[in-house]
């Protein structure tokens, strides 16, 4: 479309959309200095007004989320510095400006030498973040370098007391406004960095204006604050005001009670998060003595099966088991014993010496009587020979029974077997061995609990 044209001509919207376009593509945000005046503030929160000077006006805008951050009320008359773009109110073709930032004018130059102050600090490395230090997580004692008539220090008291109650508050009073505040802010600084007894210093004051918050902005606390030994919270003004103590300091608070929140542990936090590890302490005790329970009752199943005095009953009923075997087998070999040794017996007293004698005498005493039964049938050479024989027999026969066993068992002497044969010596005697002992009349059995060795 050529804007030349008669029949092609430009609407009057587009006219002022590229006009706005062009205005604030050729326009950086400026800085303007002038008066207020026609200042108005609708339900909406916006203000509008006009800033002028001796010859000109232009129109302004500043819109609510932006004046809510001033740290003055704005009224008409009053000279104000302001940082807004260029624009064009397209509905109605105005030319204005949005104002982006507004302070008052005699601030000016303190904000010209903040920020070259500012620049030379940052470029000597003095607000780097790696010289940052962690705050301590529960400080022993805090330390305050404030006024002690000002609203920051009972902000700071108040927030302290409800969250950490505990931790005692060090307070090193100093003037925070004016030409001697900074030299005496230091020297407080000083003083509590060479005690050595807070974990923690909280410098700062109320808020103010950029003059009134001048005394952080020195460059000599400043570097006292980069400096200091101790952790430091700069806590200066309200939220929007900033000083280059802030950027110093190891933390930045944006307002006094903000600095005592960061500096104190939640009590009542840690209360409840105590209780939750309480209860998962007890969670985890009862689970565990529940499992070493059920391990002892296992442990007191396992010693009762094994308990002593069960494996003595056991062991007494195994004892009792093999005395019985022990008696059944002694009986049994005694029975087979005697029945070895009854044959024997018998045979033994066929062979009696004094029963062959008998005998003898029997067989001589016929032959003495011949067919008469008188020895006076005899000759007489062999009567002589018979009385010869019959005394020898009867010596014999007396030596004979003097050397019968059973003529020593009369004599109160007694026979010992082992297994049947006599017993000979002790060294084939065992203890807990049974024996067998003849009498002249019966026998009986014994068990040896003693061997005793020959002399």
């Amino acid at each position: 479309m050529d804007p030349t044209s008669r029949s092609q001509p430009y609407s009057v919207s587009r006219l002022n959309l590229e006009a706005q376009g062009l205005l604030e593509g050729s326009f950086p945000l400026i800085w303007l200095q002038g008066e207020l005046s026609n200042l108005a503030r609708p339900r909406s929160g916006h203000l509008y007004f006009s800033l002028k000077d001796d010859r000109a006006q232009v129109s302004g805008a500043m819109f609510r989320n932006r004046n809510s951050l001033l740290r003055f009320q704005p009224r008409d008359g009053q000279q104000v510095l302001v940082r807004a773009r260029i624009t064009l109110y397209v509905p109605r073709g105005g030319f204005q400006i949005i104002v982006e930032h507004m302070e008052e004018a005699g601030e000016g130059a303190l904000r010209a030498q903040f920020d070259a102050l500012k620049a030379k600090l940052e470029s000597e490395g003095l607000f780097a973040q790696e010289r940052k230090r962690p705050l301590p997580a529960w400080p022993r004692q805090i330390g305050v370098i404030t006024s002690p008539s000002g609203a920051a220090i009972r902000d700071i008291l108040h927030v302290l007391q409800r969250r950490a109650p505990g931790i005692p508050v060090l307070i090193f009073p100093t003037p925070v406004q004016g030409a001697e505040a900074p030299a005496q802010i230091r020297a407080a600084l000083e003083r509590a960095t060479a005690r050595g007894d807070c974990d923690v210093l909280v410098i700062g004051r109320g808020g103010g204006s950029l003059e009134d918050l001048w005394a952080f902005n020195d460059e000599a606390l400043v570097r006292a604050v980069a400096a200091s030994p101790v952790p430091v919270v700069s806590a200066v003004g309200h939220e929007v005001d900033v000083a280059l103590t802030d950027f110093a300091a190891d933390v930045r608070a944006p307002t006094p009670s903000a600095a005592a929140e960061l500096i104190s542990p939640d009590g009542e936090a840690l209360l409840q998060r105590l209780r939750v590890l309480a209860r998962r302490q007890r969670h985890c005790m009862g689970v565990a003595l529940k499992g070493q329970r059920q391990r002892l009752d296992g442990l007191t199943r396992r010693l009762q099966v094994r308990h002593p005095e069960r494996q003595l009953e056991q062991t007494r009923q195994l004892v009792d088991e093999q005395q019985a075997r022990m008696a059944r087998a002694l009986s049994h070999k005694l029975t087979l014993l005697q029945s070895r040794w009854r044959p024997l017996d018998v045979r033994l007293r066929q062979q009696s010496p004094a029963q062959q004698v008998a005998r003898q005498a029997q067989r001589l005493g016929g032959v003495g009587r011949g067919g008469g039964g008188s020895r006076r049938g005899l000759p007489v050479p062999l009567g002589h020979q018979h009385r010869h024989l019959e005394q020898r027999l009867s010596g014999l026969g007396h030596r004979l029974n003097t050397a019968s066993p059973l003529a020593t068992l009369d004599r109160g002497y007694s026979l010992t077997l082992v297994d049947g044969e006599p017993l000979r010596s002790v060294e084939t005697l065992k203890e807990g061995q049974t024996v067998e002992t003849r009498l002249a009349k019966g026998a009986f059995e014994a068990t040896v609990t003693r061997v005793k060795p020959p002399e």
